[in-house]
């Protein structure tokens, strides 16, 4: 008597299928992160190729050439497309088919952003493909910048050694009233569309601008999602109830300069500024935390030469803070190595070493004592911490562009003098008037500086030490455009830069 099968249950079958259709998926995906089963994830290319109706011959070579592409720019995201198709030694008929291939495989897309340098794509470069603006770079078409900068401090009560301001150079307070003006009409001018472009931060510390909190309303009032860099000095009680627009912020980075009164001396020069910014963050939270305020509150957190092993301590400190607010904890922390390039801000080769261990025990303890906190490592730090020492990219006077990129990010100071580039607009700094576009004016809005500078199309030629004019965003940026126009000068320009966008098939 043959036995009675059971008739397989609907829920059970589907949920396999799943299964078994997820895994190939995840093998591409994971492709160019570090261990990753290369053979596993060809051989699910190899089926979606024959999806796909790819059954001929060389399909294999076909799959293992995508991964190659996918391992490539999630390791070196700025490789031109003739690079690569050099590398991968195909002609140019078979390499746009493979580019054809590669942009019919979301997957694809997804193991560039899971690479070891992911963080270029997902923090920056897609962000900018989805809202147009290095195509308006590449176009030399004027727009309105992505991100916008406002200087507002008149000065700053540090003096950190890393830090490229002038001693002693500040912006006389006679010009904050019609500073302020200017940098009202430039909120106002901010399209709806972009409610996340203008950011509080500078040369000089913002919070010495004693109308910063109306800055802040009048972009709140418009709903404009504008953040705060700041190093929290003086958001003191007292400087909150002066100044309740500060509260209409949607973030409040603060600059942590070290974990001690020690450290923050050697830092800034200012003797007991660490307790001091402990006990303002402190208050603040549990300010906010009684206001049901939405103002998100984070640390911006250097890596300075010898501490590398201060990242635990990191972590108790973040822990301690959130005892003032135990329902509404700090909400991230962003971890980075020094991106001037400056000798005194470099990492020896064994402390890197050093520093890979440390983060991995470093994500491990936040999300053990602290796991509401975000952590983003940056570009090069979450590369080290998946076991890839990338050095941080670094632009250099041969690799600058002469019209650097203003629809994309430009600083406005309260002289209303537009800087090209972030670590450009300090007061005084040496060359750095070669890179202001135009001034705002009560006649001459920034869109009209933006448009005019990019129409004139002028060529700054840069100097020996110009490239610490960029900060780490400014570089990115710039090697993107490169890259870009590298591709469309080698004829590759309907598939330049490789990803267009995220998750784009």
């Amino acid at each position: 008597m043959s036995a009675i099968r059971p008739k397989p249950d609907p829920e059970v079958t589907v949920l396999v299928d799943t299964v078994q259709a997820a895994a190939p998926a995840q093998a591409i995906e994971d492709v160019a992160r570090p261990g990753s089963d290369r053979a596993a994830a060809i051989g699910a290319l190899r089926t979606r190729l024959a999806h796909l109706g790819d059954t001929g011959d060389g399909a294999k070579e076909r799959a293992e050439h995508l991964v190659d592409l996918a391992v490539r720019y999630g390791t070196r995201p700025f490789t031109s497309l003739e690079q690569a198709r050099r590398l991968l030694g195909v002609d140019r008929p078979a390499f746009a088919a493979l580019l054809d291939l590669f942009d019919r495989i979301p997957e694809l897309a997804t193991a560039v952003q899971r690479g070891p340098e992911g963080k270029y794509w997902t923090n920056t470069i897609l962000p900018l493909e989805r809202s147009g603006a290095l195509d308006a770079v590449v176009r030399r078409r004027p727009a309105f910048p992505y991100s916008v900068g406002i200087y507002p401090g008149p000065t700053c009560m540090f003096r950190c050694h890393f830090c490229v301001r002038v001693t002693g150079a500040r912006y006389d307070a006679s010009a904050l009233e019609a500073g302020n003006a200017l940098l009202a009409s430039v909120i106002d001018e901010v399209p709806d569309t972009q409610p996340s472009t203008v950011y509080f931060s500078g040369g000089l510390e913002p919070l010495t601008n004693p109308q910063l909190g109306e800055l802040a309303a009048r972009g709140g009032r418009r709903g404009l999602d504008m953040t705060l860099y700041t190093n929290a000095y003086a958001l003191t009680e007292r400087t909150l109830e002066r100044q309740p627009g500060l509260w209409s912020l949607h973030a409040i980075r603060t600059s942590l300069y070290g974990l001690n009164d020690a450290e923050y001396e050697a830092t800034t020069t200012k003797p007991r500024a660490f307790g001091r910014v402990r006990a303002n963050l402190g208050s603040f939270m549990a300010q906010r935390a009684e206001r049901q305020a939405p103002t998100r509150l984070g640390l911006n957190y250097i890596i300075l030469p010898g501490r590398a092993d201060r990242l635990m301590d990191l972590v108790d400190f973040v822990a301690e803070l959130n005892e003032h607010s135990p329902d509404r904890p700090l909400d991230f922390v962003t971890v980075r190595e020094d991106y001037s390039g400056r000798d005194d801000g470099r990492l020896a080769a064994d402390e890197r070493a050093r520093l890979r261990d440390a983060l991995q025990d470093f994500t491990a303890y936040a999300r053990e004592r602290t796991p509401a906190l975000h952590v983003d490592l940056g570009y090069a730090l979450e590369s080290l911490r998946s076991g890839v020492d990338a050095e941080l990219l670094r632009i250099t006077p041969g690799t600058m562009r002469g019209s650097a990129h203003p629809q994309i990010a430009v600083q406005v100071d309260l002289l209303g003098d537009v800087y090209l580039y972030r670590e450009a607009g300090f007061p005084e700094l040496a060359g750095a008037h070669r890179y202001i576009a135009g001034r705002v004016t009560p006649t001459r809005s920034l869109d009209d500086v933006v448009r005019e500078f990019v129409e004139r199309n002028p060529h700054i030629e840069p100097r020996p030490g110009d490239e610490y004019f960029l900060d780490g965003f400014d570089q990115a940026v710039t090697a993107r455009l490169n890259q870009m126009e590298q591709d469309v000068a080698d004829g590759w320009e309907a598939h330049r830069g490789l990803l267009r966008q995220a998750g784009e098939a």
